[in-house]
Order: structure tokens, then C-alpha cells, then sequence
């Protein structure tokens, strides 16, 4: 097997003797099996071969193999060659017409494979990482309009092998066949795992972003790639063709038989097309990646703003050893599962990211005066940044340099979780001082197979109907955004873990990476989506602005009536808002096509239009453990436990009687002439109940409160009016394991809450509807 260098530099002339010519090239492709009008793909070692008699330089000889290839296969005959270019993955634009190939181990005559290329009526792939160039009738037809994947379906490999096309190696073995990576991906083997590039692809001189998926392999010595096992045994069954030429080989096998023979010693065997020995990735990825965040202790009965002062100052990226640490420290104060999806996981449409690892950062002059590292803060560094270290002009280290557009003494928090790029961050004063021409920058960052992982929460309740609470643990050195939200939703599930009566939900608690974190929760346990009834997103609080509560998609679901009902009784600063109107996070994902859980937000910002929004330090190193304060994590909790009971009280009475009800039989009646407001009121709600609306859906359609509801059923229930979908003895009590009600206005310290406005004018509702109702043996 061949493993040359890429991009190695050669002498224009040979230095070897001539070894073969034109016409036994010719004789050594016909005797492997090329002939009229086949489709062949051709890698190529010349140098393994030795020169061609007639060709005096490496051009010529470029120009004769292609000669004879075609000369082989005819007029109907198409050559396809390799013209990999691993730019695109560097960050770099692709250009189909411009970028060349430095060849590689799989095709190191790359002066052959740019010779093809550059040929007037080659046609060239725009696959940007693995692209190929042929020229013939069945270039077009093979190359042209790939799917974003390198070796996946639909690949050029793949086509190969369905248009019956044979592969073809000069001076190169089998082993190095690229259809071996192409079965390796089918097969799903251990040592590798999908990566999403993106970057800027040109075609036709026309420049688009997209995203393209290699397969790439984990980067441990054990899967080290050998294929010489392969080789033997397709060569033993004939699968593969050989001769010998000049000082090399040329072999040639069916481009299905070959993958079949591979796939199928896959299926045995998935190490066997590595060096092995086989071994867990992971744990020799942890070998090679050292990891870098030592574990963190929180104490058993640690409050919700020691959650978020011990875990604000880690480095929690999506995948990585700080978020790790995180969320080690949270699953030892409740029962929890963690969920670990691999790196290149299919989650949908998303590919779950390697895991990132910086190791160390800086900004330097060049007599080595350091301004700014990310020992020092780790938003210094662009959250997934490639590794780059190098002198740079001024301008160049501006291009890369990030600063927050308000705020400007602080770092800002960028992030490129699937872009190519390096990136530093610093505040627009320090940018405002750096006026030297040059500077050197260092950031060494890796990129390792990893996994992502998701901690989950479930309290059982009294039926499978599942409520989910959600929040994400994934900014770096930040507290408000979002390890406020993971705080509160500990508190709460503590709460209801202590409940010695069940709930009539269930409720799962997960924490989770932004975005990709719901997407592969969810993509893994699409069985429990139908029984999921409604969420809350639980994001930036403890700052003590108002709560805001965002509707989900729908808007007018159960949970959305009980929710927003709960929110505004609360406080009368409270305010509501549509869907996608204040934030986009991981409610997105629950609410999107597909899914459709009406998941909510609940938060603590500022309104949209606001200098300030969402708040003053978001998104910045400002954004500290020095913002939230206990006592008001513990005043959102106790909100989302208010919110619990309101849904966990919402049930759909069902009317027994038919027409309207004869108040004065049953002393219902309301009199207009005494209490008009009061009347009206007992009309909208009993005119709403039909079996088809819940508690909380009578009292937005009657413009009313729930408890105002609640009591008119209440009376309706005991004189066998209404029944419930779920029986009186089912509903959960309202007190607490110490015979406290949930969210009674205490919080942990025992001092009273203070009853808000509308708390008072509730009960003074109340207590008129109830005097209205005590007084109606009044005849209709």
C-alpha cells in the first residue's frame, strides 16, 4: 500500500528508467478487465510504475496514461480520477473550476488527476472535500448533482457501483480503493462517525453556502487504515484483477462485487480495514484528548443560587468537558439518567458535533507582551474554533476578532459550532488599543469523537401523559443564560419528588445542549412524543423583571390556558406573548413539524424594543452568578409549581344536564337586579360547559379567573349537574408533603410573600359570586 505524501514536491523529469510504454499500459488494462464503453475510476501511483518510454516529463506522461485509459474503454468509455481537496474543511471556499488537488496516500500522482481536471471537456463534482473530475459520456450523469455526502447514499461510490463501473488502481493496491471508505460508511463501522462541514462552495463561478457530511475516521492510532486483509481476500476469490507493470502493479475489480466483498468482511469483522487492535473509540479518543475540567462538587441539598455561582464559572460548551462537570455535579442532587449520543449521530436533519477541547488561547505582540487568553476568561475564544497559530497583520486579526456590539467592556460569547473558522474575542476597548501592524496569535483547540449528553428527570405520576420542564446547560462562563433555567428546574422537580401524592402527569426534567440536545433527545425516544401533553422551556431568570411567558405554536392549547392563567394571577406585571416573538430556543424543537408539542418559555427579560433586550448582560462575560439572587430562583420556582397546580387542577366537566338549567331547583340562581355583574358571569361560564373545554378554556372564553369558574362547578358537581373526565377522588391534593399548598407565597426562609392586587381582587370575586350564589332560592 502506498502512502505518499500529499503535495510532495517532485522534479519535473523523471530520475528512474523507463519501464513501460503506452501499448503495454494498454494490455495491462485489458488483461484486468477494462474494455468498450466501461465507466472506470481510476486511481493512480505512476511513480510506483516507473515512466513511460515516450514521455520526457511528468505532464507528457500524464497525457499518455490518459491516452491509453481512453484508447480502452472507447468513445463510449468515461475516466473518472480523484481531485480531493480538503480545503473546504480548512475553512476555505471551493471552487470547482479553480481548486486543485494535491493528490494523497489513495492518488499520489497528482500532476495525472489535475491533468484530467484541467481538460476542456472534464466535468468535476461539487463535492467540496472528496470531489472527482472524469471526462466520457457518463461523467455528467455521475457527477453531477450529489447529495451532501462524501460516502454516504447517493455518493459518487454509490453510483459507481449501481452503473456497473470498475475500479482501477495504477501503481497503487485495492487497499486504497476509496470504495473501501464508501463500505466502511454503509456499514456503519465503529471508527467512524458523520461531520458536517460548511463553508462556501463556487460552481459555474457562482459562490453558495451549504453544509456537506464526511465520514470521517476517529483519529487513534488503532484505526490507522490497512486494508491488506481486503486485498487478500478478494484477490483470493477473484474479485480483484492483477498484473504486473513495469515496476508496479495494476488491478481492477466491479466496483458492486468489490463493495460486497468488503461489506460483508465488515459484517464479521468491523475492524478489519484498520490497523486495530479494536478497542473502544471513546476511551482512546480520552487517551488521546486528555480531559481537561476536573469534576465539580455540589452539595446534596445545595440551593439554586449555589447551583448557578459553583457551575457559572466552567467552560460548558455543547460537547465537552466542562459541560460534563456540569452536569455530572447536577445528577448528584436528583435521580437522574443520562442520555450519550455519539458524535456524527443522526438527530433528524442535525449531526451531533465532535467534542471541543481547548487546551489554551492568547493574543500577543511580537516582542511577547500577552493582551488577552482564555486562561483569563473563556469567552476569549470562539466556541468551537479550529486550532490556529500564526503571525497575522492587523487587518487579518481583525477579520477574526469578535466584539460585543453594546457593551464595551465586556467579552462577548460567539460561537461556530458548525462553521470552519478561528476566531478570539476581547472587548471593543481593548480592540480600540491594539494599533500595532502585527501580532501573533495562538489557539490550540482539538476536535475529538465524543459524546453529547442529555440528563433527564422523571417524576412518575399517575398516568403516562407527560409534561416536559427543559432547560440548557451549554454556555461557557455565563449564569442568567441559561444556568438560572437548570436551577429552577432542579428546585422544581425537588418539589415534586417530595410529594407523597402523586401527580396526575408525569413530568421529565431534561438538561440538555442548546438545540442539538432536544433534537437528539427527541429523535431517540419518538415514542414517548405523543404522550408528551405540553412543556416549559425554562430560560434567563432569577433577574427580577416581571415573568414573560411565551405561548407555543398552537397558542390555544390546555397547557397554554393553564399556564398563561397561573403566570398572570401571579403578578400583575406578568405579560404573555406569541410564539417566537421574545426568544427562539429549544421550545423550537418541541414545537416544530414533526413534533408538535406545545411547549412555552417562561422567562425574566425585558420587552422586545427595549434598549436593553433581552437584558443588559446577555451574551457577554457580564453575565455572572452576580445578577440572580436566591430568593429569586426561588420566586420562579415557586411560579412553575403554581403553573403545575393549575394544569394538574384543569379537568373537562362534562354537562348531564340538557337545555338550560333551572337554577332556582337547585338554589343556583344569580340575581341580575342585585348582583348584574355577578350574573353575567355565572351565565358565560355555565353557557361553556358543553364536554368539550376545560376549567382554564371556560374561564378565557367567560373572560373570568379559574377559581371564579372552579366555584361554579364545584356547586354544578354536587348537585349531580357536571362530572369530570377524571373522578374527584383522582385529582391531586393541593397541599404539599407538609400539608402546605404548592406555591403558597413561602418561600425556603418562612417569610411571607406579600398577596398581590389582584390576589385581593380575586378573592373579593370570589366572595361576591359566593353571596350571589347563597342568596339564589330566588325564583328564575
Amino acid at each position: 500500500m502506498s502512502h505518499a505524501t500529499p503535495g510532495a514536491s517532485r522534479p519535473d523529469v523523471p530520475s528512474f528508467d523507463a519501464d513501460f510504454s503506452e501499448a503495454q499500459l494498454q494490455q495491462a488494462l485489458q488483461d484486468v478487465g477494462l474494455g468498450p464503453g466501461d465507466i472506470a475510476f481510476v486511481q493512480a501511483d505512476l511513480d510506483a510504475l516507473g515512466s513511460e518510454c515516450r514521455s520526457p516529463s511528468r505532464e507528457q506522461r500524464s497525457a499518455t496514461v490518459l491516452r491509453a485509459l481512453q484508447d480502452v474503454v472507447g468513445i463510449a468509455g468515461t475516466i473518472i480520477v480523484p481531485t480531493y481537496t480538503f480545503s473546504f474543511c480548512r475553512g476555505e471556499p471551493f471552487d470547482t473550476a479553480k481548486t486543485a488537488t494535491d493528490g494523497g496516500p489513495w492518488s499520489p500522482s497528482a500532476e495525472f488527476l489535475e491533468h484530467v481536471r484541467s481538460r476542456p471537456d472534464a466535468v468535476r463534482s461539487i463535492d467540496p472535500i472528496h470531489s472527482a473530475a472524469g471526462v466520457g459520456p457518463a461523467a455528467m450523469p455521475l457527477l453531477g448533482d450529489l447529495p451532501a455526502t462524501c460516502f454516504g447514499a447517493g455518493s459518487l461510490q454509490h453510483r459507481l457501483r449501481r452503473e456497473g463501473a470498475r475500479l482501477c488502481m495504477l501503481g497503487l493496491d485495492m487497499g486504497e480503493a476509496t470504495m473501501v471508505h464508501h463500505a466502511e460508511a454503509m456499514a456503519e463501522v465503529p471508527f467512524r462517525y458523520r461531520k458536517l462541514f460548511t463553508g462556501t462552495i463556487v460552481h459555474n463561478g457562482v459562490p453558495r453556502r451549504t453544509g456537506w457530511v464526511y465520514e470521517v475516521r476517529v483519529q487513534a492510532p488503532n484505526f490507522t487504515l490497512d486494508g491488506s486483509d481486503v486485498v487478500e481476500e478478494a484477490l483470493a476469490q477473484g474479485v480483484i484483477r492483477q498484473v504486473r507493470l513495469g515496476r508496479g502493479i495494476v488491478q481492477s475489480a466491479d466496483a458492486q462485487a468489490f463493495f460486497d466483498l468488503v461489506y460483508r468482511l465488515l459484517d464479521r469483522n468491523p475492524w478489519c480495514t484498520v490497523k486495530g487492535p479494536p478497542e473502544d473509540p471513546l476511551v482512546l479518543e480520552a487517551k488521546r484528548v486528555p480531559r481537561q475540567v476536573p469534576p465539580v462538587a455540589l452539595p446534596p441539598d445545595a440551593s439554586l443560587g449555589t447551583i448557578v455561582r459553583t457551575l457559572a464559572p466552567l467552560r460548558r460548551d455543547i460537547v465537552s468537558d466542562g459541560y460534563d462537570a456540569a452536569l455530572e455535579a447536577l445528577a448528584g442532587l436528583v435521580p437522574m439518567q443520562v442520555h450519550e449520543y455519539p458524535s456524527g449521530s443522526e438527530c433528524f436533519t442535525w449531526i451531533v458535533p465532535e467534542k471541543w477541547t481547548c487546551r489554551e488561547a492568547w493574543l500577543e505582540t511580537l516582542d511577547g507582551r500577552r493582551l488577552f487568553s482564555y486562561a483569563d476568561h473563556p469567552l476569549h475564544v470562539v466556541s468551537y474554533s479550529l486550532p490556529f497559530e500564526d503571525e497575522v497583520s492587523r487587518e487579518t486579526l481583525f477579520e477574526h476578532l469578535h466584539v460585543h456590539e453594546r457593551l464595551p467592556d465586556a467579552i462577548p460569547f460567539v460561537f461556530k459550532y458548525y462553521e470552519r473558522d478561528w476566531g478570539l474575542c476581547c472587548s471593543q476597548r481593548m480592540r480600540d488599543r491594539l494599533n500595532d501592524a502585527r501580532y501573533r496569535v495562538a489557539i490550540r483547540s482539538e476536535f475529538s469523537y465524543g459524546t453529547l449528553k442529555v440528563g433527564e428527570v422523571v417524576v412518575p405520576g399517575r398516568t403516562e401523559d407527560t409534561i416536559v420542564l427543559c432547560a440548557h446547560l451549554c454556555h461557557p462562563g455565563m449564569a442568567v443564560d441559561d444556568l438560572t433555567g437548570v436551577a429552577v428546574g432542579i428546585g422544581v422537580v425537588r418539589e415534586l419528588l417530595r410529594r407523597k401524592m402523586p401527580t396526575r402527569y408525569s413530568y421529565r426534567l431534561l438538561i440538555l445542549p442548546e438545540t442539538i440536545g432536544s433534537l437528539a433527545y427527541l429523535s431517540r425516544n419518538e415514542s414517548l412524543i405523543p404522550r408528551m401533553k405540553g412543556g416549559l422551556f425554562l430560560e434567563m431568570l432569577g433577574l427580577g423583571n416581571p415573568h414573560a411567558l411565551q405561548l407555543s405554536h398552537a397558542g390555544d392549547t390546555a397547557v397554554d390556558a393553564c399556564f398563561a392563567a397561573a403566570v398572570e394571577e401571579a403578578d400583575p406585571d406578568n405579560w404573555t406573548a406569541k410564539y417566537r416573538t421574545l426568544v427562539g430556543n429549544d421550545e423550537r424543537q418541541f414545537n416544530a413539524p414533526g413534533v408538535r408539542v406545545p411547549m412555552l418559555a417562561l422567562l425574566q427579560i425585558r420587552r422586545p424594543g427595549a434598549p436593553d433586550y433581552p437584558y443588559r448582560e446577555y451574551h457577554s462575560s457580564f453575565d455572572t452568578a452576580e445578577l440572580v439572587t436566591n430568593r429569586r430562583l426561588e420566586v420562579s420556582r415557586d411560579l412553575v409549581l403554581k403553573m403545575i397546580a393549575a394544569l394538574e387542577a384543569d379537568r373537562v366537566p362534562i354537562n348531564r344536564f340538557r337545555g338550560e338549567v333551572c337554577c332556582s331547583r337547585y338554589g343556583l340562581h344569580v340575581d341580575w337586579f342585585t348582583a348584574p355583574e355577578a350574573h353575567q358571569a355565572f351565565w358565560r361560564i355555565l353557557d361553556a360547559v358543553d364536554g368539550t373545554r376545560s376549567v382554564t378554556q371556560i374561564a378565557r372564553l367567560a373572560s373570568t379567573r379559574v377559581e371564579t369558574v372552579t366555584s361554579v362547578l364545584d356547586r354544578l358537581e354536587q348537585h349531580g349537574l357536571i362530572e369530570y373526565q377524571i373522578p374527584r377522588a383522582e385529582r391531586p391534593s393541593p397541599a404539599g408533603p407538609h400539608g402546605q399548598a404548592a406555591g403558597s407565597g413561602q418561600d425556603a426562609s418562612g417569610d411571607d410573600a406579600p398577596v398581590p392586587r389582584r390576589r385581593r381582587e380575586l378573592q373579593e370575586e370570589l366572595a361576591a359570586l359566593d353571596v350571589a350564589l347563597r342568596r339564589g332560592d330566588a325564583g328564575v
